[in-house]
Parts: structure tokens; sequence; C-alpha cells
């Protein structure tokens, strides 16, 4: 990735910026529909709007947005990126070297995110939806579930496409989106200006320390601000700037909505909601329809950031080898576009589950948030460590983790109020994704552990005999054999085994290929060892965690370049073929570990690998995330044995 494709996405333009708010604030632009009659379910009598809660719970909005949203992300986080990429995964990637307890925070923190994608789609799909009824007092809750059912299905049938024609539209959407929630907020906070009082954070403490139950109605608050993590997600696809500059004209008109609902809620106190959205109530009959149908729209784009976001969120931690090493597809052309099937396909299940087994929005609220404040916290957690790691005053970084702990502390404990009703379901999927990320990630350090690495330079002249040997039918021209062997004169034992033991495989060439990933995001590099002239290769190629895994095509490229300075020479060595130029034929080989019969295990380590081996039957096999021609490689079987039986207890008889 040149820097200048890079730049022109974050550069702070026109574009930039209506990329920004299409992408970017689908989740926190949505939560308008649901945050104030969630608010009001928690009155001293559920739904009855009483002045004291009204602006306390404004206030809470107001102070949230601020401290969480604007000085933690905005201004904090988006510093921490990776080479101009966001998100959790990018951030443990920097600070992941201060200590091996880091990957259990990533973990929490990742798995989080991933659950409350699955619960984001229903609700602001829903929300808005409901608005119909307003209109069609006739609508059945049935009819609705089947029209969010619907959209969702479509929404994920789309992705394969890749989100670059739908992107482009996005942008001016949103823009209308905030316009209209800015416009209707301010219409009616010139109808009640007291309610401006709610700037004031004294009415904020007042609602939570003084009104009966008040703490508690902070996990209603935090659906206010649970967009924030996306936005430090997605900061690759537009940049700092963009972000910053288009987040004032975001807030503003949030702002704006959140005030204007609070005015409309003064101007019927000591009433009952009655089932009526404070959102919708703010719209003249004539524009009911017309406001529904852009939040419609503003909903789905809000679900579309999620999914692409988790898609990310995904392909990161497989690089990190924190996820399985499922298909990876890249649609189309544009920097950052990813579509992962099997993720779709989850996602999907998922959202439709939700839908199916929570029907209404409101119930959705008691599931959403929880999740997400636990992913906030581990953010606090990495982002300390990121500034130790910056050298900044001690007690700056102090000052910045209480603050932070005590806010995201509350929002956690007042959230686990919603556990008993739907909260257990996004901790549910939480705790499932975290179980594949750890049996993944502590597989990884179990199997190289125990991979056995030889020296290749005594094998040199043998591979050299065993390429001259006319008495061995070839194999192939040029053999490939992928390595994990990080030194260069180094090869796993079984590879020696795979060459000269199982079936000997002669070649004129043999290269191996080893990839490392790095922790910058777009690296693209290679080195090539000549181990012995003609015969014997190694190729590195060190690829970003974002980069596509496409090691047929970059080795078809190395190849090119070696044969242009005249390094290596690919014709066929057969006479016949050799006469015509042609070019020899290649032939990978991909070693496949099974778990040996033979072992002796530590139980938690067999539990990890058994669930490891359990999961590994339901994805693709390795060739295919590393993107090799199946027609011409080979997947080679190879038991893994942890720790073989130590005694047996034969005897022999007569």
């Amino acid at each position: 990735m040149s820097s200048d494709t890079k730049h022109s996405h974050t550069a702070i333009s026109g574009a930039g910026l209506l990329i920004a708010l299409g992408i970017i604030y689908g989740d926190i632009g949505t939560s308008p529909l649901y945050v104030m009659s969630s608010i009001l379910k928690g009155a001293k009598v559920p739904d009855m709007i009483d002045a004291h809660l009204v602006l306390g719970g404004i206030s809470c909005v107001i102070w949230t947005l601020t401290l969480q949203t604007t000085v933690k992300y905005v201004l904090l986080t988006l510093n921490a990126d990776n080479n101009g990429e966001g998100g959790i995964f990018s951030l443990y990637a920097l600070v992941r070297r201060r200590g091996a307890w880091l990957s259990a925070v990533a973990i929490i923190g990742g798995s989080a995110l991933l659950a409350d994608g699955v619960i984001t789609p229903p609700i602001s799909v829903s929300s808005a939806i409901e608005g119909l009824k307003a209109v069609y007092p006739a609508l059945t809750q049935d009819i609705i579930v089947f029209i969010v059912i619907g959209i969702i299905a479509g929404l994920f049938l789309l992705q394969s496409f890749g989100t670059q024609i739908v992107g482009k539209a996005f942008g001016p959407i949103m823009f209308l989106w905030f316009t209209m929630l800015g416009v209707l907020g301010m219409s009616w906070i010139i109808q009640n200006p007291i309610i401006l009082k709610a700037f004031n954070p004294y009415y904020a403490y007042d609602l939570l320390v003084h009104y009966p139950s008040g703490f508690w109605l902070l996990g209603s608050v935090f659906l206010c601000t649970t967009g924030a993590e996306a936005l430090y997600s997605d900061l690759g696809h537009c940049g700092k700037g963009n972000i910053r500059i288009s987040w004032t004209f975001v807030k503003t008109t949030l702002l704006l909505n959140y005030l204007g609902q609070g005015a409309w809620l003064l101007g019927h106190l000591d009433e009952k909601l009655g089932g009526r959205n404070p959102f919708y109530e703010l719209m003249p009959s004539w524009f009911l329809l017309i406001g529904i149908g852009i939040a419609t729209i503003a909903a789905i784009i809000a679900s579309q950031a999620l999914i692409t976001g988790s898609f990310t969120l995904v392909a990161e931690a497989i690089r990190l080898n924190m996820w399985p090493k499922v298909k990876l597809n890249y649609p189309t052309d544009v920097k950052g576009q990813l579509f992962v099937p099997s993720m779709n396909r989850l996602l999907l299940l998922g959202c439709i589950g939700v839908v199916w087994y929570f029907k209404k929005s409101e119930n959705m609220e008691a599931a959403y948030g929880l999740a997400i404040t636990l992913t906030m916290l581990m953010t606090t957690i990495l982002l300390t460590m990121w500034l130790r790691m910056k050298k900044v005053a001690l007690p700056l970084i102090i000052l910045f983790a209480v603050v932070y702990g005590i806010i995201e502390g509350s929002f956690l404990i007042a959230n686990m109020i919603k556990f008993p009703h739907g909260g257990w379901v996004s901790l549910a999927i939480g705790g499932t994704l975290m179980a594949v990320m750890y049996v993944w990630l502590k597989a990884f350090y179990i199997k190289r552990r125990l991979t056995e690495f030889v020296r290749l330079e005594p094998y040199v002249d043998a591979l050299k005999q065993l390429s001259d040997d006319d008495s061995i039918p070839k194999y192939s021209t040029h053999l490939v054999f992928l390595t994990s062997a990080e030194r260069s004169t180094e090869i796993e034992q079984k590879i020696i085994y795979s060459i000269f033991q199982k079936r000997p495989k002669r070649a004129d060439i043999y290269w191996f290929i080893h990839v490392d990933t790095t922790d910058e995001p777009y690296t693209m590099e290679y080195k090539v060892t000549e181990v012995a002239k003609d015969d014997v290769f190694r190729i590195n190629f060190r690829l970003g965690f974002r980069v596509q895994q496409r090691i047929n095509l970059y080795f078809r490229k190395v190849i090119e370049d070696l044969v242009r300075n005249k390094e290596v020479d690919i014709t066929s060595r057969y006479e016949s073929l050799s006469k015509q130029h042609v070019t020899g034929d290649f032939r990978f080989v991909v070693l496949e570990k099974f778990l040996s019969i033979e072992n002796d295990f530590p139980t938690v380590e067999k539990l990890v690998m058994q669930a490891y081996f359990y999961i590994r039957q339901f994805i693709a096999s390795e060739d295919q995330y590393f993107g090799l021609d199946t027609s011409s490689v080979k997947v080679e079987k190879v038991p893994l044995v942890i720790a073989p039986v130590r005694e047996v207890a034969l005897k022999r008889i007569k």
C-alpha cells in the first residue's frame, strides 16, 4: 500500500469527511432512536415522564458523549494508531511486547466487540421500523419482525459484492440524517428552552445520587456512546483529521436532538409514554413517513458499518493467531474492503436469532451495551500501556486510568442489571468467541513448542544428490514447501522426512517459503536466500497484518524478478522440453498436522488440542487461506506428537 494511496483516504477533504460520515457514525448516530425511551423505563413509575428524570437523563447523555466519546476516543485514543490503523487489535499489536497477559485483554475486548456486532443491526433496524406503528396502528409485531429479518438478510447478502457502490451513497444519506436530527431537535428547543439547563453536570450528579435507583439508569445512558469503539476501529478508512472534524458536526446534531427530545418530554410531564417514541414525536405528522424512511436507511448504514468492522476484526485476529485461518475475500480494489464468508454467515444467523428471540427493540436494549462496556475497559487497559510506552508523565497516566476506570466500571456495574433480561445473550456469544480465540492462540503456542526444527546445512548435499538421481522418478521440476522456521538456517524435521522418507521427492529445485506477519498493517517485503546454487532457495515474505496472503501470486512475482536478474533458470530440465524453452512445473506441498494417537497429555493441553482439531474440521485447509492454486498443491498429513506414551508394558510369550 503506497503512502500516496493511504494519504488520499486520510487527507482532510470534503470527500474524506463524507466517507467518515458514511462509514463511522452509523451506530452512535442511530442511538437517539432508543436512548430516551430506554431511560424512561427506569422512572419511579415506569414509562412516566418525570422532570427530574428528563433533565438528569439528558445531562448524563451530554456528559457521556463529552467524556467518553470526545475526550477518550476522539482526542486521546485516535493518537494510538498503528501506521494509520485503529481498533483494539491494532492497539494490541503496538503494545503486545509489554507482557504476554495483554493477549487476554485483547481477546476479551475483541470478542465482546464482535458479540455486540450481533445485536447492533437488530436493535437499529427494529427501532426504525417500529416507527411505522405511529402511521399504521394495525401493524402487528410479527409483521415488523418479518420486515426486520428481510432487511437484515438482504444486507448480509449484499456483502459479497463489496460496499464500494453502496458506500458512495452512505455519506450524503448520513449527512441528511444528521441534519434532520439537528433541525428536529432545534425546532423543539426553541419552544421549550428550559431544557438547556441539562448542560449543567449537577443534574446528572443529582439523578445518579438522589433519584430512586438512579445509578442503574447508567445502563440506558450508556447506549448513547456504544458506537465510540467502532469510531476507533475505522480509523484506517478515514484518518484522524476527517474523524475529528466530522465528529464536531455529528456531536452538535446529536446533542440538539437529545435536547429536543427532552424539550418535548418536559412539555408532557406526568403523562405516560404509552408506546410512543420521543424520537418520532419530534416529527410533524406530514413528515413521519419520510422520517421513518430516512431512519431505516440510517439504521441499515449503522449495521453495515458494524459488519465491515467485524470482518476487519476477524482478519486481524487471524494474523495475530487468535482465529482460525478462514477464507478472506477482497471483492473490490478499495483499501480495507474485505469480505469474510464464514463470518458473514455466522453474523446473519446471530442477527436473525436475536430478532426472533427478543422481537421488540425495547427487549433488545436489555441485551445491548453490556458486552461493549467490557471492550471499552479493555481498550482503557491497552491505552494505559501505550501511554507508558510513549513515556507520558506517570501522574497523567494514573489520572487517565483512574478516571476512565471509574466511568467505565460504573457503566459495567449498571449494565450488569441487564444480565437476566437478555444481557446474558451478548455475554454468551462473547464467551463462545473468547473460547475459540483462547483455544486458537494456546494451540498455536503448543504447536510451535512441539515442532522440531533441524539445521538445513547437513541436508543440502543429500538434496543435490536426490535432484541428480535418475533412478527415482521426478516428482516435480520445482518443489515448494511452506515452512514455519523463523531462522533461515533451519527447517522442520517433518519436511526433511517428507522429502527423503515418506516418498522420495526428486525435484530440480527445492523452494522453502516462510511467511512472517508484521505488526505494521501494510508491509510487503521479501528476501531470497540461495542455500545451494541452482538447487535450494529460501524465500522470506514479510507481510503486514492487513495484507491478503496471496502466496501463489507473490511467489510468481519473486520468480519473475529472479529470472529477470538471471539468478535462477526455471526452464524445464527435461531435454525435449528444455529445447522448446518450456517453463518447469511448480508443485506446492502443505503439511497438515493431525493429533497422533500416541500421546500422553497434560489435561489442559489435551482439552485445548481436542477443541482445536474439532474446530479445524469445519474450516477450509491452509492452502486456501494462503491463496495457493489447488491444482498444484499436495496436502500431506503429519502426526503431532505432544508427549509420547512413556512405557509400554508389553510381554513376549513363547
